[in-house]
């Protein structure tokens, strides 16, 4: 028995609007009972923040019709929330993915058939850049298709609420209900794109929009009293890894005054195979092989490098005479906030009620950075809708000014023009930073050794358990349940002393004493260690794995990577105990 897998996919196969490159598709999969249930015993997931998968036919790929499914849910939600109606509008932008283009074009034939204003990009642009558009347009919400960093068989679509962030919770639980709704994928109404423009409701919009963008990212330098020479001559290697990063970025470096960056040629226009790399996403150590070539060519002292949809940037810098190091995501938004703090107390600018907002998976390092200037720290879930929501949060009641918000996983945000991590804003900060330093006569690397004096050596580590399919949700599922049903009492020799459940709103301590959560409600847990470590899981929202995250803080690195070795043996064993391998 196939349930009603084989039921859909004969109405799709049957279809008599199919393209045919998708009824190609579904031909060689007629035989196919396994991939046939892969494809349609459920509807893709529509998350907090949207939803992505592998391109293909069916109901549980990406596609024309899951496209058009969420923009019809998308339009009926903003339909019973707009109240404005002269203000109806939504922004579109897209990535350089297979099909991103087109699937942006279906969704704004679906929104604009009712009645709203659609602003659709005419080229490819970052998300950040659409989260800044949104805000900038007035718009009513804000749609971007994109897999992020994603491998190249990939795509999804990303939703924005009117305030340039991503859905909140309870937003896209509503726009899922609409969703849901839908009994008919092929039946969702869609006028053409030619009527859409001759009636008004389809607007190409780019020049505008990057120059306000551009202008508002220029807002963000630093320290006037860099030597203009310094910058000028500071030499970068930048790679936007075939995405969207190329002209937003090469952009604000010269207005900032960067004139010595040299592009990797072979990295630089669209690509979406992303055929110089196996996995376009900067915290990848060989997204930088070519970039890393070019560095030692022109003596470079920095390299960035963007992921497909420039909302997440990667940085590597000298180290020695010919060789370059990385720069992790949590160690480069410990650099970027302690660069921004320091230069707003010399120019006597730093708030008294300052925050900064990481997610609950990031470094604490930052947090001891803040505490030395007097700024208060804020954890969030992981997902950078939370920091943004804080955001919004703080904006309206005044109880914070926002500083800087940042996530371990390669996403910076300092300007809140935009309501997203922004690659594009964190790489001219970063040049600029190294910049100053270089002019104090140190390295990046040379600040965060004196970073790690002031504060501890903290690590970081993130491992992935990938498990596809159906079958593979499942075991994901059972681990969490495992930890959560049967906590360990310690890691490695090192007992815990209290578990941080966010499904359950609790931090349950050894002793049996238990306190309030006050975060949204997700299915993570966090394990506090007594030396100060800390474990974290939870399954990916965008991906089939259970992601495991670790911190430590200890006297030297070598004592810190050893812990992190101990930790992560001690989780695998666990795990082997309870039958999960």
């Amino acid at each position: 028995m196939l349930d009603n897998s084989y039921d859909t996919y004969k109405r799709w196969f049957d279809e008599k609007n199919m393209p045919d490159y998708l009824k190609r598709e579904l031909a060689t999969i007629a035989t196919d009972s396994e991939e046939i249930k892969e494809r349609f015993h459920s509807h893709l997931t529509f998350g907090t923040g949207g939803m992505r998968g592998i391109l293909g036919a069916g109901i549980n790929r990406m596609n024309i019709f899951t496209i058009r499914r969420v923009a019809e849910g998308l339009s009926r939600y903003l339909a019973t929330h707009c109240e404005n109606a002269s203000k109806r509008s939504v922004v579109i932008a897209y990535d350089t993915r297979h099909l991103s283009k087109e699937f942006a074009l279906e969704a704004a034939r679906v929104i604009g058939t009712h009645g709203f204003r659609v602003y659709l990009f005419n080229e490819n642009r970052p998300t950040p850049e659409l989260s800044f558009a949104v805000r900038y347009l007035e718009a009513s919400a804000g749609i971007v298709i994109t897999a992020s960093h994603n491998p190249s068989n990939y795509n999804g679509i990303k939703v924005y609420g009117d305030d340039g962030g991503q859905l909140a919770s309870k937003e896209a639980q509503e726009v899922l209900s609409y969703i849901e709704d839908i009994q008919d994928i092929f039946g969702i109404a869609l006028e053409t794109a030619e009527n859409l423009m001759e009636e008004g409701l389809l607007i190409p919009v780019l020049e505008e929009i990057d120059t306000a963008y551009q202008h508002k990212v220029l807002t963000l330098r630093r320290n006037e009293s860099h030597s203009k020479s310094t910058m000028k001559e500071l030499p970068i290697v930048y790679t936007p890894l075939h995405g969207t990063g190329l002209v937003p970025v090469t952009t604000a470096l010269k207005a900032f005054g960067f004139s010595n960056v040299t592009v990797v040629a072979e990295q630089a226009l669209p690509n979406p195979d992303f055929s110089t790399v196996h996995y376009p996403n900067p915290e990848e150590p060989d997204t930088f092989k070519l970039a890393m070539e070019l560095g030692v060519k022109t003596k470079a002292e920095l390299l960035l490098a963007t992921d497909p949809d420039a909302d997440r940037l990667g940085v590597a810098a000298r180290k020695g005479d010919r060789t370059f190091e990385i720069i992790g995501g949590n160690e480069l938004g410990a650099l970027l906030l302690h660069y921004l703090l320091l230069t707003k107390e010399q120019a006597g600018t730093l708030p008294t009620n300052g925050v900064i907002l990481k997610t609950i998976v990031t470094s604490e390092l930052g947090r001891r950075i803040a505490a030395k200037f007097n700024v208060q720290t804020i954890d969030t879930l992981t997902g950078f809708k939370f920091i943004s929501e804080k955001i919004k949060e703080y904006e309206a009641t005044g109880e914070y000014t926002f500083l800087f918000g940042y996530e371990e996983s390669y996403g910076y945000l300092l300007g809140d023009f935009v309501r997203d991590k922004d690659a594009v804003q964190a790489a001219v900060v970063t040049a600029e930073m190294a910049a100053y330093h270089l002019e104090n006569g140190k390295t990046l690397f040379d600040v965060l050794d004196d970073l790690y004096k002031e504060f501890g050596y903290h690590a970081e580590a993130t491992h992935a358990l990938t498990f596809e399919g159906i079958a593979g949700q499942e075991k994901i599922e059972r681990i969490m349940d495992i930890f959560r049903l049967n906590p360990p009492t310690e890691f490695g020799g090192v007992r815990v002393v209290a578990v941080e459940d966010y499904e359950q709103h609790q931090r349950i301590y050894s002793d049996g004493r238990i306190e309030l959560l006050n975060l949204h409600q997700s299915n993570v847990l966090k394990f506090l260690l007594e030396d100060d470590s800390w474990i974290c899981v939870r399954p990916s929202g965008t991906e089939p794995k259970c992601k495991f995250y670790l911190g430590v803080k200890k006297e030297t690195s070598e004592e810190a990577a050893r812990m992190l070795e101990i930790m992560w043996a001690g989780i695998m064993d666990y795990l082997n105990t309870k039958g999960v391998n």
